[in-house]
């Protein structure tokens, strides 16, 4: 069994459907303390949530995970992270290696297909180096730096290495021979990708490593490598039927988010939109909420798709940053509040409702919005778009699409609708 550890939601399920697409059952579930298994699935993963976290609560949500994932029989680990390296790297790089009693692991950040690249260490995504990149600009973990050798030596004290793209197009027995040599001066070794071919090279050089650690792209390559069979898939059909319209609920300001709600809007799916400089009142927060979820459920129970969002205008933004720091929260807790505020509206929606299909886009608010419902993982079943399935989820009958910020074209959100709609529809 393949034990993962994913340091939120919607990676989670990015790596998990690199695998269901292979054939593999793919089983995600939410760390906590007392986690229970279940049926044995392919690959296992725990989602820790923990790319917001401090430091030191990463290091001991990952450890505790991996330990988890030791005692329920997994032979191979791999560490999920951000692939733009957001988030705390070295705390839970070095946590699973801890858990582990280990000393080395391979760093694979590529994802060609979703523009992300590492030629000579250096990391770009759509042709812009990492620093000059959207992500530049993330306000809790701005990249502000394209050297993913450099980025990971700040966060830890294990020494880093790398290997660059020429070593990898000499084929995977030379790459093999190379990490070996690595191994035996260095903890972490990252390797360089431009393409799915380099992917693929580098997937077939260290498919028997225990521990790997990265984006979910090398994923899709491991399995033709792999020696597993695949054991039979516990989901055999889904039979959830659904009268209500498709809830899509979107808490992400970045720029692809951004336009795939504008597209969706385009489309002439109605909005209701939060107002986030009422979140601060407790009686206008509470007004505000309310008037969304009457809003939400007249329309939804009309069997129409309903786009739920925090207002994205950037004045609107500001405004609530700045209202946010005037109350002595910073921009990281605001940014939860907007998105606990939308995980209400959800709840209380359907448990009017019983709406059964779903659409989140953004990691933190799925997370979020996942925890309201009482969400403790998913099933992954189909892909929709690069790094982007469909899920059933455990917890409650229903069927759900977690979309990362910065992942999907423009047309996503509508696809990932239509998607759900052909799932229920048989």
């Amino acid at each position: 069994m393949i034990g993962i550890v994913a340091d939120d939601t919607t990676g989670a399920n990015d790596i998990g459907l690199m695998f269901s697409k292979n054939q593999y059952t793919v089983k995600i579930l939410t760390f906590h303390e007392e986690l229970i298994l279940g049926d044995k699935p392919d690959v296992l993963i725990i989602d820790t949530d923990s790319r917001l976290d401090s430091g030191e609560d990463s290091y001991q949500k990952v450890y505790m995970a991996t330990e988890k994932l030791e005692e329920l029989g997994c032979a191979h680990f791999f560490n999920k992270t951000c692939s733009v390296f957001r988030g705390n790297i070295g705390e839970e790089f070095d946590a699973m290696l801890d858990a582990l009693n280990e000393d080395f692991a391979v760093i694979s950040l590529a994802f060609p297909k979703n523009g992300r690249k590492t030629i000579n260490g250096i990391h770009t995504v759509y042709g812009k180096r990492l620093e000059n990149s959207e992500f530049a600009n993330d306000p809790v973990h701005p990249m502000v730096d394209s050297n993913l050798v450099r980025i990971l030596e700040k966060q830890t004290s294990r020494k880093v290495s790398l290997i660059t793209l020429d070593v990898v197009r000499k084929g995977p027995d030379v790459l093999r021979s190379e990490i070996e040599k690595h191994r035996e001066s260095s903890n972490y070794c990252i390797i360089d990708s431009e393409t799915q071919d380099d992917l693929r090279i580098v997937a077939e050089a260290v498919h028997d490593l225990k521990i790997l650690c990265g984006s979910s792209a090398i994923a899709e390559e491991l399995p033709s490598f792999l020696k597993i069979e695949p054991v039979p898939n516990p989901l055999k059909e889904i039979n959830i039927t659904d009268e209500n319209g498709v809830l899509i609920v979107s808490g992400s300001l970045t720029p692809q988010t951004h336009a795939q709600t504008r597209h969706l809007i385009e489309q002439k799916t109605p909005s209701v939109i939060l107002d986030s400089r009422f979140i601060f009142s407790p009686e206008e927060r509470a007004k505000e909420i309310q008037r969304m979820i009457h809003e939400v459920e007249v329309l939804i129970k009309l069997g129409t798709d309903v786009l739920v969002m925090a207002d994205n205008r950037k004045e609107v933004v500001l405004e609530t940053k700045e209202m946010g720091r005037k109350l002595g929260e910073n921009d990281l807790h605001t940014s939860k509040m907007v998105s606990q505020a939308l995980a209400e509206v959800v709840e209380k929606v359907i448990d009017h409702t019983g709406v059964k299909r779903l659409v989140v886009a953004g990691g933190d608010t799925s997370g979020t919005v996942c925890r309201r419902l009482g969400i403790t993982g998913n099933y992954v079943l189909e892909e929709i778009e690069t790094g982007l399935p469909s899920g059933y989820a455990f917890g409650r009958n229903m069927l759900i699409v977690l979309k990362s910020g910065s992942f999907g074209k423009e047309d996503f959100l509508k696809k990932a609708v239509d998607h759900l709609k052909r799932l229920t529809a048989g």
